[in-house]
């Protein structure tokens, strides 16, 4: 009885070696069945994502950031931002990281748009469907709490080591705030404005895009934002599986010990997340209070 109370029955050294074996044997025959399909799958967001990286690279340096500098001013509408962003881009090409940085800001740039034409269209779904909202939720939970190596696991023996599989991890990785997020800002729209729209009579889709969906843009950059950080802090890590950039560098300079290359390359990143945040967050802003303007 006390050998009870002290030690917590478990399943045998052999049952749970057993068990185990059958999750590997049984993933294994997946991968084996399903590997090629889903390469095939896949394969066309590959290929967009070299495209898109080798364009960044082979395009003169100049005209990228004459490029990122109308981008800024576009969303922010703020010289200082504009101006910081060139600063940045200049540094990050003098110190010599700017291939590294264009594959990253390609990384990047692609992950936060699958997230994007995934979790917006997910939050609205947990938004009109509270069924939808209690299945969805525990998925994101265990997607944001995992160590981001375990899912590396399977992705690895699906895919193999290269691009699609660190940006599928990057994914998995980033999009529960777009998700949420989207849900939250929906939910959160009044309900007599709800009912003022019932009584001009506006059809469902009507009220999504023309009341929810503009009133909840704040929350929606607010994830949009939120992604993008949550996938450039997956950079490194990405890195491991094959994704080039300036993960590739920090994870030589822990390596090798190099401080000065880790604290560039790092910084560099840093500019980058910096950039994105800025111009989001300002634009979303200034998107909501245009509306609010038109609205008055």
């Amino acid at each position: 009885m006390l050998e009870f109370l002290t030690e917590f029955p478990s399943l045998g050294r052999s049952d749970l070696s057993a068990f185990k074996q059958g999750i590997d044997e049984g993933f294994r025959t997946f991968s084996r069945a399903y590997g090629e399909a889903l390469e095939a799958f896949f394969n066309p967001l590959l290929k967009f994502l070299v495209w898109f990286e080798d364009v960044l690279i082979d395009t003169p340096w100049p005209i990228i950031i004459l490029v990122i500098a109308a981008i800024t001013w576009f969303g922010a509408r703020s010289w200082k931002i504009t101006i910081g962003a060139v600063l940045s881009l200049l540094l990050i090409g003098v110190l010599g990281m700017w291939e590294d940085t264009m594959s990253t800001l390609a990384m990047i740039t692609v992950a936060t748009l699958v997230c994007v034409a995934l979790g917006i269209p997910i939050g609205i779904l947990m938004s009109r469907s509270d069924r939808a909202q209690s299945i969805v939720t525990p998925i994101l939970d265990v997607m944001q709490t995992i160590p981001s190596f375990v899912y590396l696991i399977p992705v690895v023996m699906l895919l193999g080591i290269g691009k699609v599989p660190g940006l599928i991890a990057v994914c998995i990785y980033a999009i529960p705030p777009i998700v949420r997020l989207t849900n939250l800002g929906i939910r959160l729209v009044d309900k007599d404005v709800m009912e003022a729209a019932d009584a001009f009579g506006a059809s469902a889709r009507e009220k999504l895009f023309g009341v929810q969906i503009p009133l909840a843009l704040p929350n929606i950059f607010a994830g949009v934002n939120q992604t993008i950080m949550m996938a450039l802090s997956m950079v490194v890590i990405a890195s491991m599986i094959g994704v080039k950039g300036l993960g590739t560098q920090v994870l030589r300079a822990i390596g090798n010990q190099y401080l000065a290359l880790g604290l560039m390359n790092g910084l560099a990143i840093v500019a980058l997340a910096i950039i994105f945040d800025r111009v989001s967050q300002t634009y979303g802003k200034r998107l909501q209070a245009y509306r609010e303007t038109g609205h008055d």
